[in-house]
């Protein structure tokens, strides 16, 4: 078909109503870094009026609302948190940030993604009447600002028992704090993180995290650094708020069961989760909910072990397009890490994952769980990394390398790619720029801080490792800037296809291919591997 104009371009499918709402959602985007003057508190007092407009200033205050902030952990907090009231026999509600492949992952009822219906629904109703209503002095809300009024229409409208508002970013002036009266809040654990907007001590962003605290409403904390936790307890003592400090949870109290989601930190998370849920529990008069110090409810249990989704934080997902005989011959791990600490934890589960357990019953058990073929092959671990360029990667990569090696895990290869999604567009309609058209001078940085500690960890002997060299993909002929140790691809695909192609050529070696330094660079892996 060849439009009318007969220039032998085929015309492009029609937006489809979903599609419609992404590109009004793109225009509220203003500007292409996520820490923009509204998380600085910039007219924070416009939230304010957009309530009115919607309406939506009564049916929050009458909402029973969980409130969780924090550097690290609070997404799986607020998702633990969530899956207990469920079992439990509550209707819930749960925002959360960012979405890695729909923005409807944002808004989950009863533990499912919101359905396209009641989202188009609800979007439009709000957008509509807050375009109508736009002003010089009342504009329209920014990104974030939008998704977390349209949280709170959903949950409004939906009667949910319980909503657990995961914070964006920050605390104090984050969209989700127009909540004047929580139930409870909970600070996860904090470390270094959106410095260039939260400030450059632990003292400083512990602040803006703890500007969620309101007066007289109990909060609930895990163990922080010392200087983190001062503040959070001037501040606690400043607004009257009972703040209690919670410990992790014993495994033993799973009776034998794991988590529903991986890595040993979770416990910190589960723990927080816990104690979150006890308290909402009994302070909502739901008292069939007994104090529990060395035993755990059933529904607790069913809650915290129940599969979870929690896509991009140390998830395990086998390539299946690479027409292999196994499909553990290349498989991605997941995990959205991008700051100091949570590179090091991220390190140590990817760790845990490509080895062998040490135990005989568990070495017996983890040889069950994969094919005898792939077992015999050689694992070659590849890490496939990109972060944001206001993040360090001298802070980022050495904690990374280190860990894995302090567990016996190396690095046969790194490869640098920039993302594929451009964060001032939403959906899949926002296409990348072509190859040619990507700046790749911060995969270059990262490279070669990748190649110096390299060079460090063979006592810098090895002049060549710093080489770089051209080569020519076989497929594409793309140019790949690499070095020994690593390689630049100009896009995600194109690394991909490496991996693939690499795979295919060699029968006796697997890939377990690490995916971090960015939530953004996860959430393209996952859209590429699984479309």
């Amino acid at each position: 078909m060849v439009e009318a104009g007969g220039n032998g371009s085929s015309a492009p499918p029609p937006a489809t109503p979903y599609e419609k709402a992404l590109a009004a959602l793109s225009s509220l985007i203003t500007k292409r870094s996520r820490a923009d003057k509204s998380n600085k508190g910039d007219r924070f007092d416009l939230l304010f009026d957009y309530l009115k407009i919607l309406e939506l200033e009564e049916p929050i205050a009458q909402m029973k609302i969980i409130h969780v902030a924090g550097t690290k952990g609070k997404g799986s907090t607020c998702t633990f948190t969530e899956s207990i009231l469920r079992h439990c026999g509550f209707r819930t509600g749960l925002f959360t940030s960012p979405h890695l492949i729909d923005v409807r992952e944002r808004f989950r009822l009863d533990g499912v993604d919101i359905n396209e219906e009641k989202f188009l629904a609800y979007f439009w109703w709000c957008f509509e009447r807050l375009e109508e209503k736009a002003t010089d002095d009342i504009p329209m809300p920014t990104y974030f600002r939008f998704l977390a009024l349209l949280a709170f229409k959903i949950f409004a409208e939906e009667q949910v028992d319980v909503a657990i508002l995961e914070v964006g970013l920050g605390g104090r002036f984050d969209a989700t704090n127009v909540v004047q009266a929580p139930v409870v809040c909970g600070i996860s654990s904090l470390g270094y993180d959106h410095m260039e907007i939260l400030g450059n001590t632990l003292g400083a962003i512990a602040g803006e995290k703890a500007g969620i605290f309101k007066s007289r409403v109990p909060a609930l904390t895990v163990p922080q650094p010392d200087e983190a936790m001062r503040v959070l307890e001037e501040k606690a003592s400043r607004l009257d708020v009972p703040l209690q400090l919670v410990r992790p949870l014993d495994p033993n109290m799973l009776n034998g069961l794991k988590l529903g989601l991986e890595g040993e930190h979770q416990y910190v998370n589960a723990g927080l989760a816990i104690a979150l849920s006890s308290t909402w529990l009994q302070r909502t008069g739901h008292l069939e909910y007994p104090e529990h110090s060395t035993s755990l409810p059933e529904q607790y249990i069913k809650g915290l072990t129940a599969k979870v989704s929690l896509q991009g934080r140390a998830q395990i997902v086998p390539d299946r397009f690479i027409n292999s005989e196994s499909p553990e011959d290349l498989v991605f791990y997941l995990d959205g890490a991008h700051s100091p600490e949570s590179m090091e934890i991220c390190a140590r589960w990817f760790s845990h994952s490509v080895q062998p357990p040490v135990t005989s019953r568990s070495s017996h058990d983890w040889v069950q769980r994969h094919p005898i073929e792939t077992v015999r092959k050689n694992s070659e671990q590849i890490l496939l990394f990109n972060c944001m360029s206001v993040r360090d990667p001298q802070l980022l990569l050495p904690n990374l390398m280190k860990t894995c090696a302090s567990h016996g895990v190396y690095f046969k290869k790194a490869l640098f790619v920039p993302n594929t999604s451009v964060n001032h567009k939403v959906g899949s309609h926002s296409l990348p720029p072509t190859d040619s058209q990507v700046d790749l001078s911060w995969q270059f940085t990262l490279q070669k801080v990748w190649e110096n500690l390299m060079m460090g960890n063979k006592g810098g002997d090895d002049n060549s490792a710093g080489t770089v060299r051209e080569e020519l993909t076989d497929d594409k002929e793309i140019a790949v800037k690499s070095c020994e140790n690593s390689a630049v691809f100009p896009s995600l695909p194109s690394a991909i296809q490496w991996l693939r192609d690499s795979v295919r050529q060699s029968k006796s070696v697997r890939f377990q291919v690490l995916v971090t330094g960015s939530l953004h660079l996860v959430g393209d892996v996952l859209r590429f591997i699984k479309k």
